[in-house]
């Protein structure tokens, strides 16, 4: 008898650095969804961002496994670290495709990344090939009735915390205590990220 595939969602991103809201959405689709997991996966360079005042590939990576710590159903994925750049998600997600054959993926984006969607490489291809699910973002409201084939939109709790908002509060010495995991703030602070 075959193994059970096993449904895991590719939640994409920057975590420059990791917040509440990012594990929050996380939990919400590995708990209400299908998925049987969520990867937090680590862009090293979106090719549609600026990476002027990105912290190291090793810091955020090393911020995304403490946030995620014991965790049952949110893991980390490091693949994009070891690709070519800039890191293309189609890529990515057939490279993850060939490396775990008993997984069936699929992309987790917001709803603001949808509306630019069509600017992603080979977008059509990453609906038919492995399906997207679509969460609410503030501000960027979709109409989910007009979604297509693949395409799924996810009534999660909004939350409009941001890594540009974090990053900003530690440059000017605000708190992020609280929008951010205690390990993490701790790290933060020991290696004196984002500090201009």
């Amino acid at each position: 008898m075959s193994e059970r595939i096993r449904h895991i969602g590719i939640f994409g991103g920057s975590f420059n650095p990791v917040h509440c809201g990012h594990l929050m959405v996380a939990s919400y689709l590995a708990s209400w969804t299908d998925l049987d997991e969520v990867w937090l996966t680590l862009s090293p360079q979106n090719p549609l961002k600026s990476t002027a005042d990105f912290a190291a590939e090793n810091d955020r990576l090393a911020m995304v496994t403490m946030a995620t710590e014991g965790s049952e159903s949110l893991k980390v994925c490091d693949e994009e670290l070891h690709m070519p750049r800039p890191s293309y998600t189609i890529d990515t997600l057939r490279q993850l495709r060939r490396s775990h054959p008993g997984c069936r993926f699929r992309l987790i984006i917001g709803s603001d990344n949808w509306l630019i969607f069509p600017q992603w490489k080979s977008a059509e291809e990453i609906i038919s090939e492995f399906g997207v699910i679509i969460y609410p973002r503030p501000g960027y409201p979709i109409d989910a009735d007009g979604l297509p084939d693949g395409a799924t939109f996810v009534d999660a709790p909004e939350c409009s915390l941001s890594s540009t908002f974090l990053r900003k509060s530690i440059a000017t010495d605000h708190s992020i205590e609280q929008m951010v995991p205690q390990n993490v703030v701790k790290y933060i602070k020991e290696h004196k990220l984002y500090k201009q």
